[in-house]
């Protein structure tokens, strides 16, 4: 089941992406300590990295897996595999089934975040709850550097949807060295699913490191998309010897690379379960995703 949004072409962009990214702004830099773990893979990332496969249908869309609404009522049933997300994209965000970790996709690799603090690449055969994911294709890069928190990030970021146009989906990745990033990951859960806000209060997993190289791969949905996601940016992040990584709740940039790609379409792929069909969106649930993302 899809649904699709079309925006402007992206050749006509691309003047103003040169110019917006130009105007991206910077700040200096700070410090925190750090705490890294080692990681196991149950599939290689080069053989999972050859099987993503793309069309010219989807290269220029935001595939998004259920609901963040879904997955906040306790909606952790895999719906989709590994192998048919990649499918859809060779970069992206989101979570696995039983909400066993933070998902990282770069490069067609999919990383698993854990929350015990390792970091895997999970086989294809695993499934995905809740995730988006595009096929990344730079419209414009910027070198950044001494960006010293989150917050200093997403405004270079807004500055450039402000000046690009806040009604766009966007993807951008941030490759570089970071001086801190502070993640934080979850426990498999078991049935009866607890609803996230619950769940983040007893098993969630905050992990510290400075001085690492790495990519944060950003998605920024628009304001309307609020009642179906996070409105505004969600970034993750995963080391480039990927043995760290998870859902981003802080950072600083040593010096890095900022790509962004504008996305005209947006799919949305609905579980075919039960536990989907009996949820209630109808009531407003964004309090709860402001907890679920920044932790607040």
């Amino acid at each position: 089941m899809g649904t699709t949004i079309n925006k402007l072409s992206k050749t006509a962009l691309a003047a103003v992406f040169a110019c917006a990214l130009a105007g991206c702004g910077q700040v200096a830099s700070s410090e925190t300590t750090s705490t890294s773990s080692a990681a196991e893979s149950s599939q290689s990332a080069s053989t999972q990295a050859a099987t993503v496969q793309e069309t010219p249908s989807n290269r220029e869309t935001i595939s998004q897996v259920a609901l963040l609404q879904s997955l906040l009522q306790g909606d952790y049933y895999g719906s989709i595999s590994i192998g048919d997300l990649k499918k859809h994209g060779d970069i992206g965000i989101g979570t696995f089934d039983k909400l066993n970790g933070e998902l990282i996709m770069v490069d067609g690799v999919l990383y698993r975040a854990k929350g015990d603090g390792t970091v895997e690449v999970p086989a294809d055969s695993e499934t995905i709850p809740f995730s988006n994911v595009t096929f990344f294709d730079a419209d414009g890069t910027q070198s950044v550097e001494g960006v010293e928190s989150f917050k200093a990030l997403e405004e270079i970021l807004n500055a450039c949807v402000a000046e690009l146009g806040p009604n766009r989906f966007y993807f951008a990745r941030v490759d570089g060295t970071f001086s801190k990033v502070n993640v934080r990951s979850e426990y498999a859960q078991e049935e009866p699913y607890k609803p996230l806000v619950e769940v983040l209060e007893t098993d969630q997993t905050f992990f510290d490191y400075e001085n690492v190289e790495g990519t944060v791969v950003a998605l920024y949905c628009p304001d309307y998309m609020k009642e179906l996601n996070n409105a505004g940016w969600h970034l993750h992040f995963v080391s480039k010897d990927g043995t760290m990584g998870g859902h981003v709740l802080d950072l600083a940039v040593d010096k890095a690379e900022l790509a962004l790609d504008a996305t005209d379409n947006f799919e949305m792929m609905l579980p075919d379960e039960d536990f989907f069909d009996g949820i209630d969106f109808t009531k407003d649930r964004s309090e709860e995703v402001k907890k679920a993302e920044t932790n607040e």
